[in-house]
């Protein structure tokens, strides 16, 4: 959380940040991480239309290759994206684009995902006036450590001097 003085005595909490705010290289933990839940895979699953029993049948899910259900991987992209926005993107004017997204591990119900954040560029925007564009790397990973989900997202945010 940043506190940006208003007067004397008055503060406003800041979420996300400007253009200037963000230097590749950095790094940021993102917190809470956030564990996942059965009701969390089902209501995804069937709201998305993904009709693949491997997401919601467990007798079909144990006699498949995992054993068990496995967690529906827009749920992995969702909620470690989700994750960043208090500190990259709350106040970004638009999301321009997700690339290079990897699945590396299974996700399973009562996994908990915790997710990093390096910015690997920014740049000012050419076409709007006032604005620059932030690409960063997210890698979500279960509290074992291991790595679940790698991908690369592009934001534009305001330069500070654009108010």
């Amino acid at each position: 959380m940043t506190l940006r003085r208003v007067n004397d005595n008055e503060y406003i909490e800041e979420h996300g940040g400007d253009y200037e705010d963000f230097e590749p290289g950095m790094t940021i933990r993102h917190w809470p991480g956030r564990t996942i839940t059965e009701a969390d895979n089902t209501w995804l699953t069937l709201l998305t239309m993904n009709q693949h029993p491997l997401h919601f049948d467990r007798h079909y899910a144990e006699g498949a290759e995992f054993g068990r259900v496995l967690v529906n991987s827009g749920i992995t992209l969702c909620l470690v994206g989700g994750m960043t926005v208090q500190a990259l993107s709350a106040r970004a004017v638009a999301n321009l684009g997700w690339d290079k997204v990897r699945l590396k591990e299974p996700v399973y119900v009562g996994d908990t995902l915790y997710a990093t954040s390096r910015v690997l560029e920014k740049r000012l925007s050419r076409s709007r006036h006032g604005h620059g564009i932030v690409t960063v790397e997210t890698i979500g990973t279960k509290s074992t450590g291991e790595t679940v989900i790698a991908f690369e997202r592009s934001y534009m945010v305001r330069c500070r001097a654009a108010g």
